[in-house]
């Protein structure tokens, strides 16, 4: 009889490790997305962020330092392609501070 007892306890023993595993990943999953509902408000409030920063008039712009073809685009309400279009002699890896690019 207590072996069966023994071979019980293994198992609950077996199921509560799992438990305890899967605990462990939901909470470092939801801390690392910031939780369901602070992951699908944070796609809401990316698309907001998008209406933030509408398009530019401004026709051109000067690359400052540290900046990327990635942040200018964003910055001007562009997307990268339509930037890089515009300016095809512009190597996007290798922006030059005082830099020129065409925004329309």
């Amino acid at each position: 009889m207590e072996q069966r007892t023994s071979s019980t306890a293994r198992i609950f023993a077996t199921l509560a490790l799992v438990v305890a595993v899967l605990a462990a990943v939901v909470l470092v999953a939801s801390a690392v997305n910031g939780g369901s509902s602070g992951h699908h408000h944070h796609s809401g409030h990316h698309s907001h962020k998008e209406a933030k920063h509408p398009r530019t008039k401004a026709k051109t712009y000067t690359v400052q330092p540290g900046d990327t073809l990635t942040a200018i685009a964003h910055k001007a309400g562009i997307p990268v392609a339509e930037l890089q279009a515009l300016n095809p002699e512009v190597d996007p890896l290798t922006l030059v501070a005082g830099e020129v690019l065409k925004l329309k």
